[in-house]
């Protein structure tokens, strides 16, 4: 776990929420009471649900899932991938020591040399794009699909790139001045880093309803992505994701055809 994660405190707004998002280059934070104890959680998707509820207690997730610091691996694995956890804060005594997402086991993935092929791992249905489509269509797929990139294919049905959420931020034409006004960020500016701010980029698409540009994907998207095969051991797909820092990885068939999209829960599998 990370011990004495980065918190939101009760009652707070969500403008401190995303204050401390874009600073320190995070999704998401629990939110805690002030003797120290977990009062749920808020994750920018949250934020992205509610645009208009400036209040953390309306925003935030209550009751949200936590593990005991003497949890094993197995259980928290469990928790995660059942729960579909991108977060889990850990507690002791009710009070929050920690915090574990499924980056974090990406290491130890990696260094069981666990030899089961990824595509025995995989859970989501893949949604894919072809690299002509609009960045605002993709952009929309993106959000009715739930998921911040997407597989790009081109005419021969082959990979040829994927497209994030952070991608289409490089082309919006808004500089970091706007980004950090139009959220409502304007304390302490030098402070927002632009990496940071791409984190919370939806929040510019649909509460500001800034116009994306018309462009073709292709002109976004990143080329040649790393990608792994079908019959890939996990622990090799988990050492790419810790080394690359990725969330998903595409899955090629034999024929260097798009199979799926690996995400980090999918990995997680093999310690529950």
């Amino acid at each position: 776990m990370t011990p004495d994660p980065v918190t939101t405190t009760l009652p707070g707004t969500r403008t401190d929420v995303l204050r401390l998002l874009v600073r320190h280059k995070l999704t998401g934070v629990p939110v805690v009471r002030k003797d120290g104890t977990l009062a749920g959680f808020v994750a920018r998707k949250h934020l992205f649900a509610k645009p208009e509820e400036e209040q953390l207690a309306m925003v935030m997730v209550r009751d949200y899932p936590s593990v005991e610091a003497d949890a094993t691996i197995a259980d928290l694995a469990r928790l995660l991938v059942r729960q579909d956890l991108h977060h889990l804060p850990v507690v002791h005594r009710g009070k929050l020591v920690g915090i574990v997402t499924p980056a974090d086991l990406m290491e130890m993935i990696a260094a069981s040399g666990n030899e089961t092929p990824v595509e025995e791992l995989v859970h989501t249905p893949c949604v894919a794009v072809h690299e002509s489509t609009p960045i605002d269509v993709a952009s929309e797929i993106m959000r009715l699909g739930k998921v911040f990139a997407l597989p790009v294919l081109d005419d021969r049905i082959r990979l040829a790139g994927i497209v994030a959420d952070r991608d289409i931020f490089n082309l919006s034409g808004i500089d970091r001045k706007a980004a950090v006004h139009d959220l409502g960020l304007e304390r302490d500016e030098d402070a927002w880093t632009w990496e940071g701010l791409r984190n919370v980029t939806r929040l510019l698409w649909e509460e500001r309803k800034i116009e994306l540009p018309r462009a073709p994907v292709r002109d976004v998207m990143i080329r040649t992505p790393v990608t792994v095969f079908r019959k890939t051991g996990v622990s090799e797909a988990a050492r790419l994701m810790a080394r690359h820092d990725f969330g998903q990885l595409p899955i090629l068939d034999t024929g260097d055809a798009l199979f799926a999209m690996l995400y980090e829960l999918d990995v997680v599998t093999v310690l529950t």
